[in-house]
């Protein structure tokens, strides 16, 4: 993770998560407060429904408003930000995101209400900083080709379904074979994701500055099946062994997926372009740990 100064911005993208109405009264003022700074408002479709029609207002769907404006504002919580970061780099953009939590603070959007113009302030005129946090990419092969990418600032999952038994999953690291796994799932997990579903599955929490990927099984059959953090260069390779009735998926930060099909295999490295974090200066990223998940509280 490095951090970057912060353009200038002259057109600022809102997203609010779905129907979350409590943020119409919000989405207009912050619409009035840009425009009385020379700066325009532009849409997403969806956030857009939660207004009153105007002919005047600036509306895209994701993916146009990711490649037309200069950063983009989150309102919501951090699976918000995490579609929006996804579709910015889909899309090959690099804009920054500055991401404001409806609920508890989040550990992507780590803003408050209070705070967001003071926030918007500081990223308007360029003292705000921004972190880039690694991306990953993942191709799926089928039968010699690649049959799908996708981009994921958190994770990719190999899991299998409720009603299916352990999975047998051989990994690689570059040319190397790692382990074969019988377990769950595996995770691949960045700095950023490894206080998602990594924590979750007793994977390590790693600080984002950590350039480095995590490997963690989830309830390995085998105990001394551990989590491993690797070079985040490295590129990683999962092949799944398969029965007939195996059910086998490989979801992307939890929100896109597929089923894996005999003879698939995933992989996993560093995508091209980090995802931009525009980071309040008045809170740490230790701090935001001991807040999110309660330490020293008794």
């Amino acid at each position: 993770m490095t951090t970057i100064p912060l353009p200038p911005v002259s057109r600022v993208g809102i997203l609010a998560k779905s129907n979350l109405h409590a943020a119409t009264t919000h989405l207009v003022e912050i619409s009035d407060w840009l425009s009385g700074r020379g700066v325009t408002s532009v849409f997403e479709t969806d956030t857009a429904s939660l207004l009153t029609p105007s002919p005047t207002r600036v509306v895209l769907d994701k993916p146009s408003l990711a490649r037309s404006v200069d950063m983009v504002l989150v309102l919501g919580g951090d699976g918000t930000l995490l579609a929006m970061a996804d579709c910015i780099g889909e899309v090959g953009s690099d804009i920054p995101i500055l991401g404001v939590n409806f609920g508890s603070l989040g550990f992507l959007t780590e803003v408050t209400l209070p705070e967001l113009y003071r926030s918007l302030e500081t990223a308007l005129t360029g003292r705000a900083v921004v972190e880039e946090r690694l991306m990953l990419r993942s191709s799926t092969t089928r039968q010699g080709t690649v049959f799908a990418e996708a981009i994921s600032l958190n994770d990719t999952v190999i899991t299998k379904t409720a009603r299916s038994r352990l999975i047998d999953l051989s990994v690689y690291v570059g040319d190397e074979f790692v382990t074969r796994v019988k377990a769950d799932g595996l995770i691949v997990a960045t700095p950023t994701g490894s206080t998602a579903y990594n924590l979750a599955a007793g994977g390590p929490i790693v600080q984002p500055s950590v350039d480095a990927l995590v490997l963690t099984p989830i309830a390995p059959h085998t105990l001394t099946n551990r989590p491993i953090v690797i070079p985040g260069s490295s590129a990683v390779r999962v092949v799944p062994h398969m029965e007939p009735r195996d059910e086998v998926f490989v979801t992307f930060d939890g929100q896109q997926g597929f089923q894996l099909l005999a003879g698939d295999e995933v992989a996993v490295r560093r995508a091209s372009r980090p995802m931009r974090l525009i980071k309040p200066s008045t809170r740490s990223y230790f701090e935001i740990l001991r807040t999110k998940l309660k330490w020293g509280e008794w």
